[in-house]
């Protein structure tokens, strides 16, 4: 089992990297909540553009995305390049205003930011509550696709490389805190473009180059090559997805979070540009390697499984395992960064405001590591169930943080007149419809339910804003006097 061999080594890398961390972390005399939830805000600009990168891209990009690009062809590749300014948004609007407030304040969490703007228990609860019940949904996606992807290389059980899986990102994110899991995703971000790079141009040479592969795929399907892919995507479904992957990933607390922990302007100017270019290699190589798998591997039932497939066919024993780690990569990436952030919700956002004020640093750790612990224990348990497309998954879980968020954190440092009143207002309707929307599979033009929700989240922010009290003036001198 040769395609093993860069897997085990990838993974033991991970776990020496979280071993450092944690003696450098216990070695120097540094605050313990702001040095593991967010790592004392020293991210470089290669580091900052790679975690965001790799908290955005999970399963869901490299095995979910071109699965489902496999099935719906060139139609899929378009929705997907969506995302390419994903880091570009996300720096640019909130990454000045996050780093100034965030020191400003001493918040290591985006319910930090919550709390200090609208000076509510309310917004403060319903935003935990709210970020960890879809934090399960983004979790389990990622471990049923870590899970799928070491049982489509190795032959061996789902359940045995959902366990591997598991144990090695629970290990790293939970003694390494918020520093590990930064490094580990910037390592795992090269990882990813190199994988990227090496099965596109393989299986390009594979079908004899893109003209002979695209004449392939329409052998199979003709309507694998028109952007509606034959009607299966429809226009205003494909406008919606500027608001899902597109404007919407500005109300993510996981990326949003990382705009508090670059160390100057100049990392995150760096990070603009390099995450830009990464995405967009990203995005654009995985999915058209799905569209094109059509041509190589035709008649694969399970969308999922086309990319490792590809990969364990096409490639050396060796360079497939290498591949590997780029999905899998992705998907660690994704799992530490919502699993520090759930501990984090936890602890420092519940535990330390509403139980024990005056907790000893030593309790914070002990409550630290068993949170981040037991939420993965519990995340891996239920994926020992897993659905077919984990990217459906992965896009509800997407949108539900954005109905909840995306009002209170870009109203809340861009709005003087926001306040409690509008933030709950809008977090709840926005939950609750969106919930409403999907189970009952309400349609609104063939959009995606977020549109919908974001538009009216919005109408009921701005009234509930206007209804209430207005901010008190040291709030606003926090917040804009900048």
């Amino acid at each position: 089992m040769l395609t093993l061999i860069p897997i085990v080594l990838y993974l033991m890398t991970m776990l020496g990297i979280a071993y450092k961390v944690n003696q450098i972390k216990y070695s120097e005399n540094v605050n313990f909540t702001e040095e593991y939830y967010i790592g004392s805000r020293k991210m470089g600009g290669l580091v900052l553009a790679m975690t965001i990168i790799a908290t955005y891209v999970g399963a869901s990009s490299f095995i979910g995305g071109p699965g489902v690009a496999y099935k719906l062809g060139l139609g899929w590749v378009l929705l997907a390049c969506i995302q390419v300014p994903t880091a570009f948004l996300t720096l640019g609007i909130l990454g000045k205003k996050l780093a100034i407030i965030s020191r400003k304040i001493n918040g290591v969490t985006i319910i930090d930011l919550l709390r200090a703007r609208y000076k509510s228990d309310i917004v403060v609860i319903l935003s935990s509550i709210t970020m960890l019940i879809f934090f399960i949904g983004s979790i389990v996606a990622q471990f049923v696709g870590g899970g799928r992807l070491f049982e489509s290389v190795t032959g061996y059980s789902y359940y045995i490389g959902l366990t591997i899986f598991a144990i090695v990102v629970i290990a790293y994110t939970t003694f390494g805190g918020f520093r590990a899991v930064a490094l580990t995703d910037a390592v795992q971000g090269l990882v990813m473009l190199a994988a990227t790079g090496v099965l596109f141009f393989v299986i390009l040479q594979k079908g004899n180059g893109m003209e002979n592969i695209m004449r392939k795929v329409a052998e199979v399907n003709p309507e694998l090559l028109t952007p509606s892919s034959g009607g299966n995507i429809g226009k205003s479904f494909i406008l919606s997805f500027w608001v899902l992957v597109g404007i919407g990933v500005l109300g993510l607390p996981a990326t949003a979070v990382r705009c508090m922990g670059f160390k100057d302007t100049k990392a995150m100017h760096r990070a603009m540009v390099i995450g830009t270019s990464v995405v967009g290699i990203l995005m654009l190589g995985m999915h058209l390697v799905g569209v094109m798998g059509v041509a190589i591997e035709p008649g694969i039932e399970i969308g999922d499984k086309i990319i490792p497939i590809l990969a364990l066919k096409n490639l050396h024993p060796i360079l497939a395992g290498i591949f590997i780690g780029g999905p899998l990569a992705a998907i660690m990436s994704t799992v530490d960064s919502f699993l520090i952030l759930t501990s984090a919700t936890i602890v420092k956002d519940l535990y330390l405001h509403y139980v024990d004020k005056n907790a000893s640093t030593e309790k914070i750790k002990k409550l630290s590591l068993m949170t981040s612990l037991g939420f993965g224990i519990l995340v891996f348990v239920l994926a020992l169930n897993p659905p077919n497309l984990l990217v459906w998954i992965n896009l509800f879980a997407l949108a539900g943080q954005e109905a909840a968020f995306f009002c209170p954190i870009i109203f809340g440092i861009y709005w003087k007149r926001a306040n409690a009143t509008g933030a709950i207002a809008s977090m709840v309707f926005g939950v609750t419809s969106y919930l409403y929307f999907v189970i009952c599979k309400v349609n609104f033009y063939g959009m995606h339910t977020i549109v919908p929700v974001i538009i009216l989240t919005i109408i009921i922010f701005i009234i509930g804003s206007l209804a209430g009290e207005k901010t008190d003036d040291d709030t606003l001198k926090l917040f804009f006097d900048i």
